[in-house]
C-alpha cells in the first residue's frame, strides 16, 4: 500500500504552491467506476487507467459493490499516471418505509429499493463494529444468492444436454475479486458456448434450446449484447434461473448510511433521472421533492451516471442540485460488458456541456479535499452528525484543485 497522502506537502504549503503553479484548468472527471473487484468492462485497473490517460481524464473514482479491496491497486495506479484517485463504493439498501409505500426509488422494478454510494472514503480503507460484520454477511448472502442461480442455470444446461454446466468456484476465481454477481454467470456461459460450439449454426441451435425456443437477437460477434441477452432471458425475473435476493442481502438504507459515514465517506444519491422514453421513477420525478426528502435524510450528495440521461435533463439536474448545495458528481459505471469511452458524455454520445463538466468537477474538488482532511486531519466536508459544511464548500473546491493539480504535476511513473 502506497503511502499517498504523504505525498503531498502541509495543507498551507499546498495551497501557496497552487496559488503559485496553479491554472485554473477544469480537469476531465469520472468519478463512478467499477472494477473486477465487483464487475466491470475492464480486464484490471490498469486497463482503466490507460484508457484514461489516452482519454484525457485526469480524476477517477473506484465505485465497487460492497467493496474497497480495490483501493490500494487503485491509488498506485492512478497517482503513477498523473491521474487523481477518489474513493467510493456503492450499496444496494433497502428503505422499507418506501417499499411499504409502493414507492420506486432508483430501481424502477422494485419498490424501496435503493442504490446508494459512498463518495471518498477513508483511504486506507476503515469500517468499525458492527458495520464490517454487517457488510460481510451481506457480501455472503449476495454470493450465496448468486450461487443459487448458478445452479439453477446447471439445471436448465443439463436438460438441455448441453454438455457442459458452470463451476461457482471457478468462476469466483477466475472471475472476480471475490464477489460474483450475475454478468459473470452470463460471460461464463458465452464462453462456454463459444469453445463447446466451433460453428454458427451449433452457436444458435445451443442458444435457442436455452432460450426455450427463442432465437438468440443479438450477433454472436458482440459479446456485450450476447451477455445481456442471457442476463434477461435467465437471470432475471421470469428467466428459469432467477431466484428473489432474500431480505438478508440487503440492508437499510438508515444503516448504509451510517456506515458510509463510519467509513469516512459521504452519503450519495444516485440518479436514474430521465430513461430512454423519457420517464423518471416515481421518487425522482420531481427535482424538488427529491432534494427536499433527500435532505430531510441528510444526504447531501448525488451523482448521475451521464450515458444514460438526455443533455437537457442532465442540465437541468446538475444545476439545480448543485444550486441546492449538494455535491454533485459524474460517472459512467462501466458495470456491464459493453466498453465505452472514459470521458463522459451524455446519451447518444452526446458531449456535456461546459457547465456540466465545471460542476462535476467542483464535486470531484470537494471529494478529493474530504479525502484528504479525513485522513491528515481527521474531519473533511461533514461534521460529526454528517452535516456538510456549504459555508466552505468554495475553501473545499479551492483545495481539491490543489490536491488534483499536485499529482498530475508531480507524478513519477
Amino acid at each position: 500500500m502506497i503511502d499517498f497522502w504523504n505525498i503531498f506537502p502541509a495543507r498551507e504549503e499546498l495551497l501557496k504552491w497552487h496559488k503559485m503553479n496553479g491554472k485554473g484548468t477544469i480537469f476531465s472527471v469520472n468519478a463512478h467506476l467499477h472494477t473486477p473487484y465487483s464487475f466491470s468492462a475492464f480486464l484490471d485497473i490498469p486497463q482503466a487507467m490507460d484508457m484514461a490517460v489516452a482519454e484525457n481524464v485526469k480524476v477517477m473514482g473506484v465505485n465497487d459493490f460492497y467493496s474497497t479491496d480495490g483501493y490500494s491497486e487503485w491509488a498506485s495506479e492512478t497517482s503513477s499516471r498523473g491521474i487523481f484517485p477518489l474513493f467510493n463504493i456503492e450499496y444496494i439498501s433497502l428503505n422499507k418505509e418506501d417499499q411499504m409505500a409502493g414507492l420506486k426509488v432508483n430501481d424502477p422494478g422494485n419498490p424501496g429499493r435503493t442504490y446508494l454510494s459512498g463518495k471518498g472514503l477513508a483511504y486506507p480503507a476503515r469500517m468499525d463494529e458492527p458495520y464490517s460484520s454487517a457488510l460481510e454477511s451481506v457480501r455472503t448472502e449476495s454470493n450465496k444468492h448468486v450461487a443459487g442461480m448458478c445452479a439453477k442455470v446447471n439445471d436448465l444446461l443439463l436438460s438441455i444436454e448441453a454438455g457442459f454446466v458452470l463451476d461457482f468456484g471457478q468462476i469466483m476465481a477466475d472471475m472476480t475479486k471475490g464477489m460474483v454477481r450475475e454478468r459473470h454467470l452470463a460471460k461464463a456461459i458465452r464462453e462456454h458456448a463459444e469453445v463447446c460450439f466451433p460453428s454458427v449454426q451449433e452457436k444458435h441451435a445451443f442458444y435457442q434450446k436455452l432460450f426455450f425456443g427463442k432465437h438468440l437477437i443479438s450477433s454472436l460477434d458482440a459479446p456485450a449484447a450476447m451477455e445481456n441477452e442471457l442476463r434477461n432471458n435467465l437471470l432475471k425475473s421470469g428467466g428459469p434461473a432467477f431466484i428473489p435476493e432474500p431480505a438478508e442481502a440487503f440492508l437499510e438504507s438508515d444503516m448504509v448510511c451510517r456506515m458510509i459515514l463510519n467509513q469516512g465517506g459521504i452519503p450519495t444519491y444516485p440518479f436514474l433521472a430521465d430513461d430512454a422514453s423519457g420517464n423518471f421513477t416515481p421518487f425522482e420525478e420531481s427535482k424538488e421533492i427529491a432534494a427536499k426528502i433527500l435532505k430531510e435524510r441528510n444526504i447531501w450528495s448525488v451523482e448521475l451516471i451521464t450515458t444514460r440521461n438526455s443533455p437537457e435533463v442532465l442540465e437541468d439536474y446538475v444545476q439545480y442540485f448543485y444550486n441546492e448545495g449538494f455535491v454533485v458528481t459524474l460517472g459512467s459505471e462501466h458495470n456491464t460488458p459493453a466498453m465505452e469511452p472514459i470521458a463522459l458524455f451524455a446519451r447518444k454520445r452526446t458531449e456535456l456541456s461546459a457547465i456540466i463538466k465545471e460542476i462535476n468537477y467542483h464535486g470531484a474538488c470537494i471529494v478529493a479535499a474530504h479525502q484528504y482532511l479525513t485522513a491528515m486531519e481527521g474531519q473533511g466536508y461533514l461534521d460529526a452528525e454528517g452535516r456538510p459544511f456549504i459555508e466552505k464548500r468554495d475553501h473545499f473546491i479551492t483545495l481539491g484543485a490543489a490536491l488534483i493539480a499536485y499529482v498530475i504535476q508531480n507524478h513519477h511513473a
